[in-house]
């Protein structure tokens, strides 16, 4: 299954990105997070910031490599934004890159200008790697 988690790109520039997530109480993956109390799972919070960085970097075949220093704030819920702002921290020069990222929930019913943390963290996004075929195992066993 394949989650598009940026509804558009605010701003955008070298090394950096801002986007948004509006979340609707239609999707699929809040029926069960939590009965009664849906709210935005984690690990979408940090997808949407992966999505970002996938943006921002123009590559969108790159997958996780690493999460360092993740952090979880307030909760997002259905009728609310997430914005996430994600910038370039590294090119390691082969393929990999390692982000900075921030995601804070916009509430529409509130006159609050300062909107509260969701998520924020480091992770590092690497080229695919083909997957090793049962084949080639067997082969390697029996050497």
């Amino acid at each position: 299954m394949h989650f598009d988690l940026v509804d558009r790109v605010i701003e955008q520039s070298e090394g950096r990105i801002v986007t948004i997530k509006q979340v609707s109480s239609a999707e699929e993956y809040l029926g069960d997070h939590f009965p009664g109390f849906p709210v935005l799972p984690g690990v979408m919070m940090l997808e949407a910031m992966i999505a970002a960085g996938r943006r921002m970097l123009g590559k969108p075949r790159l997958v996780l490599g690493s999460v360092k220093a993740l952090r979880y704030g307030s909760m997002v819920r259905p009728g609310e934004t997430l914005r996430c702002e994600v910038t370039l921290s590294k090119d390691h020069g082969d393929g990999t890159y390692t982000c900075k990222g921030t995601g804070k929930v916009l509430r529409h019913d509130t006159q609050d200008d300062q909107p509260e943390t969701a998520v924020t963290g480091r992770f590092t996004l690497r080229p695919v790697t083909p997957h090793t075929t049962r084949e080639q195992v067997h082969e390697h066993d029996t050497r």
